[in-house]
């Protein structure tokens, strides 16, 4: 009989084998999983606040910040004043971060690759709700999952 326990093990089994797996493909380009995670996120739109990239990475704003900070270092990312929020911070892409972002986005091609054919495309929408309905009933935002969603699809 499966528990609870073992679908928490296989879950997490499952995630850590992909982020190794993408961390050893993007360490060649000096690049995180993580921080290819957010510069996904902010691939897929116009700049956005920091607390929003963090709920659309599934991240805590610290951690985000601490990333951003690396990658703004590279010139990958800038980050700005909110138009209207004075505690705020806007962050985008910049133009060499959009084009290392596909240089990555191409370089990890093959990680996607393999979850789908893992998975199976008959099996992968059943997966993406299975997924979502983890992610919400369990106190986590929908958008986490569509993240996931973003990595298997096409980056624009």
């Amino acid at each position: 009989m499966t528990t609870g326990h073992d679908l928490a093990m296989a879950l997490r089994s499952a995630y850590l084998a992909m982020h190794r797996g993408t961390d050893a493909v993007l360490a060649q380009h000096d690049i995180t999983a993580d921080q290819f995670v957010l510069m996904s996120a902010l691939a897929r739109g116009e700049a956005t606040t920091q607390r929003e990239l963090a709920r659309r990475a599934a991240s805590d704003p610290n951690t985000v910040r601490a990333m951003l900070l690396l990658l703004e270092r590279r010139k990958l990312v800038a980050r700005a004043p909110h138009p209207t929020d004075a505690r705020a911070r806007t962050v985008a892409l910049t133009a060499k971060g959009r084009r290392v972002y596909e240089q990555l986005w191409a370089a990890s091609e093959r990680i996607r690759e393999q979850l789908l054919a893992t998975i199976g495309e008959q099996n992968a929408a059943l997966v993406l709700a299975l997924l979502g309905r983890v992610s919400r009933e369990i106190g986590r935002s929908d958008d986490k999952t569509e993240l996931v969603t973003s990595t298997v699809s096409s980056p624009m």
